[in-house]
């Protein structure tokens, strides 16, 4: 068996044990707003419930291991007091990651993930309109558990209101496990999909996506992309040039037919079996391919 001191071990090899070995994990899908009122939003899988009398919900944005430095939201959160956690399932988890993009400060998670912005009834900070279970919250306390990079910060949140979609209720309301389809983290890319198993989401971390605002209108109004597709797209750190486009039409007779065709459905339809099966730039390609 290997034994191991967490003292003689490399922070970042560490983490990586312990989001290996304690998952799944369930996801707090922070939306906060700075000092000026800016939109953040950005998951963490360091979370869980902890009371219902009163309801209580813990997240903790770590320090980063790499540099030792501190999170928007964990920023907000000190200045603000006030955050909305809303729960991750299955129809956003592309998007949700894509989120996670270390953007610059002031860029809006919410557009570049393609999520809408729903105002919330007590708290300042926006709902996110897609999930499925939305908690608005007054932030307690929080408590730091070290200086040093890979640090926790405890973040109390008291639940002051909860919205749910009556669509994951069954028909006592209560929330339908199979309806809400929850997914949770795992270690790596890995996820776990409730009644289903795990699957891999490419992490965004070592891009900067261009993100779903940088995605055709034709595409978003097409109606053949679901969110996760739209997740994907958004999720590659360069559109394809004209020329990259042009290759890749010439190389491609499969493509050339579709495109010769003429028929918008089968380009889409293409697309989105590029999609499915992680060809996310070829999709790209045929998507802004012309006849």
């Amino acid at each position: 068996m290997l034994s191991i001191d967490p003292k003689q071990i490399a922070p970042a090899k560490l983490q990586g044990y312990l989001q290996s070995a304690v998952a799944p994990r369930p996801i707090a899908f922070a939306s906060t707003l700075d000092k000026y009122g800016n939109p953040n939003l950005s998951p963490f899988s360091f979370f869980n419930v902890f009371s219902s009398n009163p309801p209580i919900l813990i997240f903790s944005p770590a320090r980063r291991v790499r540099d030792n430095t501190i999170k928007h939201t964990l920023i907000n959160s000190q200045k603000t007091g006030e955050v909305v956690i809303n729960v991750v399932n299955f129809d956003i988890v592309q998007q949700m990651s894509l989120s996670s993009t270390e953007y610059p400060d002031g860029v809006n998670e919410f557009e570049k993930a393609g999520f809408t912005m729903l105002p919330s009834d007590i708290v300042k900070p926006f709902r996110v309109a897609e999930s499925p279970v939305q908690f608005e919250c007054k932030i307690n306390e929080i408590i730091a558990l070290g200086n040093q990079g890979g640090a926790g910060n405890l973040v109390i949140c008291e639940v002051v209101k909860i919205h749910i979609d009556e669509a994951v209720l069954d028909a006592s309301g209560m929330i339908d496990q199979h309806k809400i389809d929850l997914v949770a983290r795992m270690g790596g890319n890995w996820y776990s999909r409730s009644n289903v198993g795990m699957f891999e989401v490419e992490k965004p971390l070592t891009t900067l996506g261009v993100g779903v605002d940088m995605v055709p209108d034709f595409v978003l109004d097409c109606g053949y992309f679901d969110g996760n597709d739209l997740g994907k797209l958004g999720n590659i750190e360069n559109i394809p040039t004209e020329e990259e486009i042009a290759i890749f039409v010439k190389t491609n007779f499969e493509v050339k037919a579709v495109l010769s065709a003429d028929d918008s459905d089968k380009k889409y339809q293409k697309a989105k079996e590029y999609l499915d099966n992680g060809r996310v730039l070829e999709a790209w390609k045929l998507l802004l391919a012309k006849k």
